[in-house]
């Protein structure tokens, strides 16, 4: 038995004056329950009960020693207690991680609403395209695109991140409209330069047919945010996130193009460290950012 549990077997027997009542609140026999407090008595080399037919009462070292007991009990109780609490109130330090472009254009405004809600809560928001171990760096929560590589880690559905093909109408004039994703060979295009395969864009038909082709041009960036100031420009075509291009679309700076022709969509998860004994604050992000994703949501992102 360990020394805790020792502790309320012996404050227990105190309460009670009976090893079998004290033993049945804890499960255990009243055998186990004599044999570990005889155990104590030899610990501390002082006999702590006085025993008799009629049960058991305390001896003056184990008065004194219960006083002591109770107070690591109290302290033990007070110390589950805090634990339980600061689980279950959204309060403390948040820590997310996400891309540049989503964190700025996306995730910024939500965490701002979410933390008027919970004045209690502080918010540590960090931007990194870069792969971010949660673990190694103490982060609660991250918003990733894709698939989901890390199996130990705990991950929840967000929604779906699409992407379109855009160019403004000044390059168009300049270099023809594409009919077809085949056409994108001779044109300029801004590739991404962080996505796996990014010199191949990927298209599916109206039929849903995979059509992939090879593409080049003046401009490669990690940087979402570059390549719609380029394709801005008229600099060439661009397939970027909805998210990043729509206000662009909407004031007629870019157009979509090949919009009968899909690109890959990504779905978008909150991942965290563990899926077990998840904190109540990264519980309760989840399930408010579960509801800023309703159906085309990307075309409320912020500017």
């Amino acid at each position: 038995m360990d020394r805790i549990t020792g502790i309320q077997l012996f404050v227990r027997v105190v309460e009670t004056g009976s090893f079998s009542k004290a033993g049945a609140d804890l499960g255990i026999t009243q055998p186990t329950a004599t044999k570990h407090v005889a155990a104590l008595e030899e610990r501390l080399g002082a006999r702590l009960f006085h025993r008799s037919t009629r049960g058991v009462t305390p001896t003056e070292v184990g008065a004194l020693y219960y006083e002591k007991c109770k107070a690591i009990q109290r302290d033990l109780e007070e110390a589950d207690n805090l634990a339980a609490l600061l689980q279950s109130r959204v309060a403390g330090t948040l820590r997310i991680s996400t891309s540049v472009a989503f964190g700025r254009r996306v995730l910024t405004p939500m965490v701002l609403r979410f933390m008027r809600e919970h004045p209690e809560l502080s918010v540590d928001l960090s931007f990194d395209d870069r792969y971010v171990n949660l673990v190694e760096q103490g982060i609660d929560l991250a918003i990733r695109m894709g698939p989901m590589a890390d199996s130990s880690l705990g991950a929840r559905y967000l929604g779906i991140n699409p992407w379109v093909l855009v160019a403004s109408p000044a390059y168009l004039q300049r270099a023809g409209t594409p009919d077809h994703p085949q056409d994108l060979s001779r044109h300029a295009c801004l590739v991404y330069s962080s996505v796996q395969g990014d010199d191949r864009w990927h298209f599916t038909t109206p039929q849903g047919e995979g059509v992939s082709v090879s593409v080049k041009g003046p401009l490669r960036s990690n940087n979402l945010s570059a390549l719609l100031a380029a394709a801005r420009a008229g600099m060439g075509l661009a397939a970027l996130p909805w998210y990043v291009t729509h206000e662009s679309v909407a004031d007629g700076v870019v157009q979509p193009l090949l919009q009968d022709h899909t690109l890959p969509s990504q779905e978008i998860h909150a991942v965290f460290p563990s899926p077990k004994l998840v904190p109540s604050k990264v519980n309760r992000f989840i399930a408010f950012a579960q509801q800023q994703f309703p159906e085309r949501w990307w075309l409320g992102a912020a500017p």
